[in-house]
């Protein structure tokens, strides 16, 4: 029997084919971008709701997939992609302000925006928005990186690294030792920039971006 969750599931899954959050899709489509939010999915009593015919219609020919497409994504969640799952939204601003990550650098709390992402097997997995210019030409404005915790950094990997300061940067990381941690810029008119491991909250490694 054909699920309420299969279907949303097919959409948050064409959606990450696109490279595009669930707002993001309706958007394309020319729909509102709270179409396909959370909340739409279901009553304040708990009942569940079906999208509309209309609004499928809509994001298959903004997108250019056809009803077999999306007929199979809705039963095999999407053809060639693993499993796909939501993962928290981090403005880069948010993530430099007190009370957003946990002690061991994790998002908590509720009121995240949300995207699909291909469920890469770690729970802990965020995505965060890059603001500004400073981690161009590598990160523009607008783009969007999946952290994972649980990968561990190594030499020239990127890294989203925050202090105890609540400073977050995005760098390559040069040298870590048990005492120092050593970051590449990502744009040369920035300075590389060391610290004590003592300074830092946590460091992540960067396993997609978006552009």
């Amino acid at each position: 029997m054909l699920t309420h969750k299969q279907i949303w599931n097919a959409i948050d899954a064409l959606a990450a084919k696109n490279r595009l959050s669930a707002s993001g899709l309706a958007k394309l489509a020319g729909l509102d971008p709270t179409t396909f939010n959370k909340s739409k999915r279901g009553t304040a009593n708990g009942k569940l709701r079906w999208p509309s015919t209309e609004s499928i219609s809509k994001i298959l020919t903004a997108t250019g997939a056809s009803l077999e497409e999306f007929v199979a994504m809705v039963t095999e969640v999407a053809p060639g992609l693993p499993p796909v799952r939501l993962v928290p939204l981090v403005g880069m601003a948010q993530a430099g302000s007190d009370g957003f990550f946990d002690d061991a650098g994790f998002p908590v709390g509720a009121g995240w925006d949300e995207i699909p992402f291909p469920d890469l097997g770690d729970e802990r997995a965020y995505a965060l928005e890059i603001s500004g210019a400073s981690m161009e030409p590598v990160y523009r404005d607008g783009d969007r990186i999946v952290v994972s915790p649980a990968a561990p950094p190594r030499r020239g990997d990127r890294v989203v690294v925050k202090t105890l300061a609540g400073e977050v940067m995005a760098k390559q990381l040069a040298r870590l030792t048990a005492q120092r941690v050593e970051l590449k810029s990502l744009n040369p008119a920035y300075e590389d920039r060391s610290f004590a491991m003592s300074e830092i909250a946590f460091m992540h490694r960067i396993i997609w971006a978006s552009q």
